[in-house]
């Protein structure tokens, strides 16, 4: 009888306890638009780069920046559905206001604070006759080196230099990284590297398998790379604003 009394409390303990909630952080890199008049022009420009790059913005999230147009500008009212019909999915809106005539039938997402932006550029100063003074050294971000394979459905960033992966990249698998990117290995994913301006950064893979290729914002999807490369040991760069894949040795 004492052992089922004491049960019995233990069972009214547990259940009158708080259930512990759990919870986890979680980065995403989302990509920020901003159109720019005359909008017939910028969308036809948007069209363009989807077709180069069919799957980029799918299941991507985007900011749209509205801070290089005006509340009057011609078809700014129709710019969000125009938007969604070509799968961009938006998170939040920057550089207008709600009372702006045109977006009075917008939908709004919820306000988006405390993000941070990758890769600023710093615009050179005006020349002057003032002689140079000494540069202090640059400092070289770290790389970010993973001792083995990625699987399907995980995604990789590292904004602040180049990431090396030793091992393969599964198909479905995606690598974020300010610098270039390194497979030692098949590299059968998503690779985008030289985020936030730095066209200078490449793609290396032993095994050169990938679903698309992105530098600096210009993209290569795996239709558009030369067959006779697929599967070989290649490199990726820009040249002339167009990603170039190019074997290795």
């Amino acid at each position: 009888m004492t052992d089922q009394i004491t049960r019995a409390e233990t069972d009214l303990a547990a259940a009158a306890a708080p259930m512990r909630i759990r919870a986890r952080g979680r980065s995403f890199l989302a990509l920020v638009l901003s159109p720019e008049a005359p909008l017939a022009d910028w969308l036809q420009g948007l069209d363009n780069q989807i077709a180069r790059s069919v799957s980029f913005f799918a299941g991507r999230p985007v900011i749209l920046d509205l801070g290089l147009l005006a509340p009057e500008t011609e078809g700014l009212g129709d710019l969000q559905q125009a938007l969604q019909d070509r799968g961009i999915h938006m998170i939040g809106i920057e550089g207008a206001d709600r009372s702006w005539e045109q977006l009075g039938h917008w939908v709004w997402p919820a306000t988006l604070e405390g993000g941070r932006a990758s890769g600023a550029v710093e615009f050179p100063e005006a020349e002057s006759d003032t002689p140079p003074t000494a540069m202090a050294p640059v400092q070289r971000a770290e790389s970010l080196i993973i001792d083995r394979a990625i699987r399907s459905g995980q995604s990789i960033m590292h904004l602040d230099g180049d990431i090396v992966i030793i091992g393969s990249v599964a198909s479905g698998a995606e690598l974020i990284a300010g610098g270039s990117i390194h497979v030692y290995g098949a590299l059968r994913g998503r690779a985008i590297a030289g985020v936030g301006g730095q066209p200078g950064a490449r793609i290396l893979a032993s095994r050169m398998q990938a679903e698309l290729l992105a530098i600096d914002g210009f993209y290569m999807i795996a239709e558009e790379i030369d067959p006779g490369l697929y599967d070989q040991s290649a490199q990726a760069m820009l040249c002339e604003d167009r990603v170039s894949v190019t074997r290795l040795g």
